[in-house]
């Protein structure tokens, strides 16, 4: 199988560092040409699925925009520019939680939409988390720290309870690892 090619790009909205949609013309291996392909450019960021020494799990509850009502969600982030996934994700930690982890499993890099992009998701497992200084987050949403044991966090996943499709991707990869 051939891949598709881009045979040019024009950018129709540059909305912020968070947002820019092109159109993009794309010719398929049959020399069949797309004259319009929308393509969504937002940041490429990190979710972190924590474990402390005790081997239970810290996330947090939380509201998110886009996911109606209270949600489980993992420690997460957007990549600063040209800033490597795995500093992502440990910035993120101490950012979020005020923690420093003894092992950092790798659970995968996966584009978040395969035909219109939207960013990569880099995925992570922090293994023996522990505190080291205070939280110091930007984030927006009210959210409450929460700790589970590994069948609560299975219960969880499997009950829906974390509402963001790299979220559960992160929660299932990580229990598959523990």
């Amino acid at each position: 199988m051939k891949p598709w090619k881009t045979l040019s790009r024009k950018t129709i909205l540059n909305h912020s560092k968070w947002l820019k949609i092109e159109d993009h013309i794309i010719q398929l291996p049959d020399g069949k040409t797309i004259e319009q392909w929308p393509w969504i450019i937002s940041p490429d960021y990190v979710n972190v699925v924590v474990q402390d020494a005790d081997e239970n799990f810290i996330c947090f509850r939380q509201t998110k925009y886009a996911a109606n009502g209270l949600t489980l969600a993992p420690v997460g982030g957007y990549l600063e520019p040209n800033e490597d996934p795995l500093e992502c994700a440990k910035r993120e930690l101490r950012e979020e939680l005020g923690c420093e982890a003894l092992e950092w499993i790798p659970l995968g890099r996966f584009p978040c939409d395969g035909n219109h992009g939207n960013g990569f998701a880099n995925l992570f497992l922090a293994r023996g988390a522990y505190r080291v200084g205070e939280i110091n987050t930007d984030d927006l949403e009210e959210q409450e720290i929460v700790t589970l044991t590994r069948n609560e966090m299975m219960q969880a996943l499997l009950s829906g309870d974390f509402k963001v499709l790299s979220w559960t991707t992160a929660i299932a990869l990580a229990l598959f690892h523990v």
